[in-house]
């Protein structure tokens, strides 16, 4: 079935999250909290890069598998139909995957979907990351 441990999809569904929460950096100097500027988004932002990496970082299987996951949380499979999810994500593997995943919104809500359609509680995972 998959090719890639609930626990690095886990680590992805986490850091993705911390990305998502990045709000787009304005330039208003005083206005700002010291909470509110941690959490701008900035064009080095080492979250994003070390997700990006970590991603970069898997082998095929675990990047098709990923993708799959991905898919079958956003319904565009269905759990049933992991083999066809996997075997289309190896196909069209055109863009980097990284680049791919991170340009979709969601990405940590469709992901942790997917794994719960497969039968799988990532909640536990989750913590150990956090």
């Amino acid at each position: 079935m998959m090719q890639i441990s609930p626990r690095r999809v886990a680590h992805v569904i986490v850091r993705a999250r911390e990305v998502d929460g990045k709000v787009a950096r304005w330039d208003s100097p005083g206005d700002a909290s010291d909470a509110e500027s941690i959490l701008e988004s900035r064009r080095s932002d080492a979250t994003e890069a070390e997700l990006r990496a970590f991603i970069e970082r898997m082998n095929e299987d675990e990047k098709a598998s990923l993708v799959a996951i991905m898919w079958i949380g956003r319904d565009t499979f269905d759990a049933d139909e992991w083999d066809e999810a996997f075997a289309t994500a190896q196909q069209e593997a055109t863009t980097p995957t990284e680049n791919y995943l991170l340009g979709v919104p969601l990405l940590a809500d469709y992901l942790e979907a997917g794994l719960e359609k497969l039968g799988v509680d990532v909640s536990e995972l989750e913590e150990d990351f956090l």
